[in-house]
């Protein structure tokens, strides 16, 4: 039996784009598939007792810099603290990402998703702007216009609810979220955790 983990995340979300490469690179060391299912963020938080980052309280806000700036020179990530596109709509990237799994497969919606999570945190690009997200699949060898008119589809819609369902139903309460034989994992700092998990996979 194949070896999977479910990988849940919102593609705006900063703590995703610190651990996407390595979580990426951590599956294929171990054989691991992954089940790519990015989910709607704003729905997760409202029956999880989340807030969206505007409304949470400002020391809770100003202690989110000081961890963002930690990590990204601890991992020796670019990351700008205050990107010009965010707080950003992030539905119309998700459902790239997914359009792109389907016509293309599971590692073309990863390689897709750290370029659209590079898009916010390093390049300054608008990830809920049509062109540029036609823009970014370009750059990663994709018919960039198709994928952005299919990502507009019921059925990826349809897809896009789902992952967040199965998001609410697995308790995700935030991003990025791991999940390995029906355990979760949440955030990127614990990767070395679901790396002892991935070890113990049958």
């Amino acid at each position: 039996m194949a070896k999977t983990c479910e990988y849940y995340f919102a593609p705006q979300s900063p703590w995703a784009y610190l651990g996407h490469e390595r979580f990426v690179a951590l599956a294929k060391k171990y054989g691991v598939q992954i089940d790519i299912k990015p989910c709607d963020l704003g729905r997760v938080f409202s029956v999880s007792g989340g807030l969206p980052l505007a409304k949470r309280p400002a020391q809770r806000q100003a202690y989110r810099l000081v961890e963002l700036k930690r990590w990204s020179e601890y991992l020796n990530l670019p990351l700008n603290l205050q990107p010009k596109f965010f707080p950003v709509p992030p539905d119309a990237a998700a459902k790239l990402i997914i359009a792109t799994r389907l016509a293309h497969g599971t590692d073309a919606a990863l390689n897709l998703t750290g370029a659209i999570m590079r898009a916010v945190w390093v390049d300054e690009r608008n990830i809920n702007d049509p062109d540029t997200l036609a823009a970014l699949a370009l750059e990663c060898g994709h018919d960039g216009k198709a994928l952005v008119k299919s990502s507009e589809t019921t059925s990826v819609q349809t897809e896009y609810d789902r992952y967040t369902d199965d998001a609410i139903a697995a308790n995700v309460f935030g991003s990025p979220w791991y999940v390995v034989d029906g355990e979760g994992f949440w955030g990127q700092d614990r990767l070395a955790f679901v790396e002892r998990a991935f070890a113990g996979m049958a």
